[in-house]
């Protein structure tokens, strides 16, 4: 069974605290950042030991999009901004060409060094707004984002990976960053519905999971997406017949505070309908939401985190750089 909570670690290896940690019920992933990675081996390393001394069954996970959101970087193939890709193209059939190689490229490296999944993509809008998603959305127009974001999904899925689409319903559209302060969309509901949200509801049956935002719509709903039954029972799991994993934001973020302490983000969030809430960087509110032990663990909700699971591709990085296909997609990227 995979518990509700997904977590992060300190250092470069496991210490006693966190092997212990990991072997708590209520924690079913783990996220990895740059304090992480050293190179490649140590990574890899990393993650079986993770696997093997403290949790077989367990999503790990990582924020790998390309551009300023690459969390590991040296003996990995750069990848660039999203935003970038039709405007070095200037043609979407082969911007489309692009993005898909750029999400099976992701997918086969991070795997190679044991990673389940990078949370991606992006399919916010770049309406020149938000500073925060900037040229991490793939364009500012509906069509290109649904082409260009069906492209990277597709080349994601057909070499292992899972995809995880944020941030519903659309963070594009507001200036305030959700890290540090708490942003309002106060558009029209049929505004937003018809423009940001039409992204996901066009590629709701390709994307296999969904991490909402933090932000508070107030034509929908008085609470941030991401604990709100409206958006994510109502519209996401109703309307838009969504049957994958919803990953909350990270409950350590500004954007999350209205919702209380820790222990109450936590218990709105999958109130609301989350699978699994993230909390990053605040070690000692994560121990203290697992050894609560209150969080629910139920099988519908577990079935669902374990389609999450990666290909673990021998967790060597050299040797899927060595191999037909990586080699492949670097000449198409090139």
């Amino acid at each position: 069974m995979y518990g509700p909570l997904m977590l992060d670690l300190e250092g470069l290896t496991l210490n006693r605290r966190e092997m212990d940690l990991l072997k708590n019920p209520m924690i079913g992933g783990l996220i990895l950042f740059a304090r992480n990675f050293a190179s490649t081996n140590q990574v890899a390393d990393l993650c079986m030991a993770v696997r093997e001394e403290a949790a077989s069954d367990i999503i790990i996970a990582v924020d790998h999009e390309g551009g300023r959101v690459q969390r590991f970087r040296e003996g990995f193939s750069a990848i660039p901004p999203m935003g970038e890709i039709l405007k070095q193209t200037r043609d979407l059939e082969l911007a489309k060409q692009k993005a898909y190689g750029l999400g099976a490229m992701i997918a086969l490296e991070v795997q190679g060094v044991g990673i389940d999944i990078s949370f991606a993509p992006v399919l916010d809008l770049n309406l020149e707004i938000s500073e925060v998603i900037g040229d991490r959305a793939f364009s500012g127009q509906l069509d290109e984002v649904i082409a260009l974001g069906r492209a990277f999904i597709k080349g994601m899925n057909d070499y292992g990976m899972a995809t995880t689409a944020k941030h519903f319903p659309g963070h594009g559209s507001v200036r305030a960053d959700s890290h540090i302060e708490i942003p309002v969309d106060d558009r029209p509901r049929e505004q937003i519905i018809s423009q940001d949200m039409r992204v996901f509801a066009e590629l709701a049956q390709d994307y296999q999971a969904v991490m909402p935002a933090h932000v508070i719509y107030p034509s929908v709903d008085k609470h941030p997406a991401g604990f709100s039954e409206v958006w994510l029972k109502d519209i996401l799991r109703q309307q838009l017949g969504f049957e994958g994993v919803i990953f909350s934001d990270d409950l350590s973020m500004e954007g999350a505070t209205v919702a209380g302490d820790y222990h109450a983000r936590a218990d709105i969030a999958l109130a609301a309908g989350c699978d699994m809430v993230l909390v990053c960087n605040h070690p000692t509110e994560a121990q203290e939401l697992a050894d609560a032990d209150k969080l629910p663990v139920n099988k519908e909700n577990s079935a669902r985190i374990a389609t999450m699971a990666g290909s673990k591709l021998a967790y060597n990085l050299a040797a899927v750089q060595a191999s037909d296909s990586w080699r492949e997609l670097s000449k198409t990227l090139a």
